[in-house]
């Protein structure tokens, strides 16, 4: 790596969520749980960690309380340690009383802290993906290219192109075209064909620009990256696309949320969170071990801190603090768990709690929710989208609120 070039992060904290809605009525998007124990925030920071990035900063706006409270109560470097993880939240200034209007907004809002900053070159991150990566391979990526700004792009299939910012590259990896969204009929200047058929390469939302570069991206028109910095500077800068080559995925709706957390109790799962190079941090809390009192349970995930009676579970996460009573059963459910043990009652009783002969099938339960006796959760009809008065439907999954209380017998099989 050149000396003198270090590289500083930057990650987005989100927006509203409202496709990861009612996940998000409470919370921030990067705060919303995934394996049953750890935050989608801690994706990012963990790859900076992991990256030995150590100077990392998160804008945040939107339903901030738990995002902050998790960060602050996480990651702490010790004196010794050069480094900091920061919180820079929206704030109305002497310059502006507007609230961060988008992702290049934010940045450009704490701009005159950034600039004076030692860093030669920011690494600007999404606060809401899945994915392993090395940053410093990036890095040396762009200083290779002698790129001013770096793309992590991924290849995706033609008919997935419309969901993403689409990029076309010459022999030496540099990028010749961009378009955002595109519909069919504009993808065949970017079809690329290996053996494994026709793709294309789309933009992970995850970027590296030299500090100077950036300064003058700001400038141009528009809030967003996505939609109208990174068109702008493409067209001005040398920009390089880095192929990434492991799995990714943007958490952005209620599907992909389940699709992603179900995957992890794949034998091997594409995104490993048992990888000793790859560690994931969260927050440590000192849990005691889970106690299992006769369930039969295949292909589950079971966190620390909980209790289970004699129940069934089949491809579900039962997250920290779960409370699951005698004849229960899950099938391919996702349970957050609990905050706190709320006393020492069982089942629908507790933060967590699931009362006996309860059934969930397909379905995400959030955290601090309680769940009667003899109560049915199971979208037996395929319902696509509605909302009922104990939970709600969305892309054809069971979802519960957190801080909801469904009483015995309640069932959504009317």
């Amino acid at each position: 790596m050149n000396i003198g070039r270090n590289l500083s992060a930057i990650i987005m904290g989100g927006g509203r969520g409202e496709r990861l809605w009612p996940l998000t009525q409470y919370r921030a998007k990067p705060a919303v749980s995934i394996g049953g124990k750890y935050r989608l925030i801690d994706i990012p920071v963990s790859n900076c960690i992991n990256s030995h990035i150590k100077n990392i900063y998160i804008l945040t706006q939107v339903n901030t309380a738990s995002l902050h409270r998790h960060i602050f109560q996480t990651y702490k470097f010790d004196m010794f340690t050069e480094g900091i993880i920061e919180i820079l939240a929206a704030q109305q200034t002497l310059e502006s009383k507007d609230w961060f209007q988008g992702t290049a907004d934010a940045v450009r809002s704490y701009w005159s802290r950034f600039s004076m900053m030692s860093c030669s070159d920011f690494l600007i991150l999404a606060g809401d993906h899945l994915y392993n990566m090395d940053y410093r391979k990036f890095f040396q990526h762009h200083l290779d290219s002698n790129a001013e700004l770096t793309i992590a792009t991924i290849p995706v299939l033609i008919e997935d192109a419309v969901r993403y910012g689409i990029m076309a590259t010459d022999s030496t990896d540099r990028i010749t075209d961009f378009i955002e969204k595109p519909n069919k009929d504009q993808l065949k200047p970017f079809i690329k064909n290996s053996e494994l058929g026709e793709y294309v390469l789309a933009s992970m939302g995850i970027y590296i620009f030299r500090k100077d570069v950036l300064d003058e991206a700001l400038k141009f028109e528009g809030n967003d990256f996505g939609k109208n910095i990174i068109p702008a500077t493409i067209k001005t800068f040398k920009t390089s696309a880095y192929k990434f080559d492991g799995t990714w995925e943007d958490i952005g709706t209620i599907g992909a949320y389940y699709k992603s957390n179900i995957a992890l109790t794949d034998p091997v799962p594409e995104f490993n969170f048992y990888e000793e190079k790859h560690r994931l941090f969260t927050h440590p809390r000192f849990l005691p071990g889970s106690k299992i009192e006769g369930a039969y349970i295949t292909l589950s995930i079971i966190n620390e801190g909980c209790r289970i009676g004699k129940a069934k579970i089949n491809r579900s996460i039962v997250g920290i603090r779960s409370i699951i009573s005698d004849g229960v059963e899950l099938d391919h459910v996702v349970h957050n768990g609990a905050d706190n043990y709320s006393n020492d009652g069982i089942g629908a009783d507790v933060l967590g709690g699931i009362g006996e002969n309860t059934v969930i099938k397909r379905a995400i339960i959030d955290k601090n929710v309680k769940i009667g006796k003899n109560v049915i959760l199971e979208n037996r009809n395929n319902i696509e989208e509605t909302d009922l008065e104990y939970c709600a439907i969305r892309n054809g999954i069971i979802v519960v609120p957190t801080r909801t209380e469904i009483p015995d017998g309640w069932s959504t099989i009317k």
